[in-house]
């Protein structure tokens, strides 16, 4: 048996087995003669192992003749890669710079482009700022009023309020903690009687 082995997609004679040897793990028993076509050589050296008879046909390369710029619009396209190089570096420095002399129109949009970002990061970073500041100054408020109520309590703490308290807590007698006078002396004279 023979097989041809190629990547090649069409063009396949009748009555031949052909292979891809992208696809080459293993040599398959009963094969006398194969035929690699292109660089194959874990393919080629397989079957040469296994005793099989093992001729390469070279794939021709193909070249191909790219016909370029003019000199002149060579030379621009080089100097405006030129300058987005220079825009893009100072952007990831976080310090953008314009390029020097004439930017070419994908270097000079690039540029307007991240300015707008630079823009709109400086412009949120003093939004963030503002709104630090706010929660600062509404932390320092909130210390101020917690200090006013402590002082307002102890200016308002009624002396007698305070002895009936303690009578209730001398004796184990739970109350409110925001009870009124009046309850409290509902329940001092509640515990007088027993």
């Amino acid at each position: 048996m023979e097989l041809i082995y190629t990547t090649q997609r069409d063009g396949f004679e009748q009555g031949r087995t052909y292979r891809n040897p992208r696809h080459f793990d293993q040599t398959e028993h009963g094969v006398e003669s194969v035929v690699v076509i292109g660089h194959w050589p874990k393919v080629v050296n397989a079957y040469e192992a296994a005793g099989a008879d093992v001729s390469v046909v070279e794939v021709p390369r193909r070249v191909a003749l790219v016909e370029g710029p003019d000199r002149v619009e060579f030379d621009s396209l080089v100097a405006e890669l030129g300058s987005i190089g220079v825009i893009v570096d100072s952007f990831a420095e976080q310090n953008l710079e314009r390029p020097q002399g004439e930017l070419g129109e994908t270097a000079g949009r690039l540029f307007q482009v991240l300015e707008a970002v630079n823009a709109g990061i400086a412009s949120l970073q003093r939004e963030r700022d503002g709104e630090v500041q706010k929660v600062m100054d509404l932390e320092q408020e909130k210390a101020d009023l917690i200090k006013q109520i402590e002082s307002l309590k102890a200016a308002a703490a009624d002396p007698e309020v305070e002895s009936l308290k303690a009578a209730l807590d001398k004796a184990g007698v739970t109350y409110r903690a925001n009870a009124s006078k009046e309850s409290l002396q509902k329940q001092v004279a509640e515990l007088n009687q027993q």
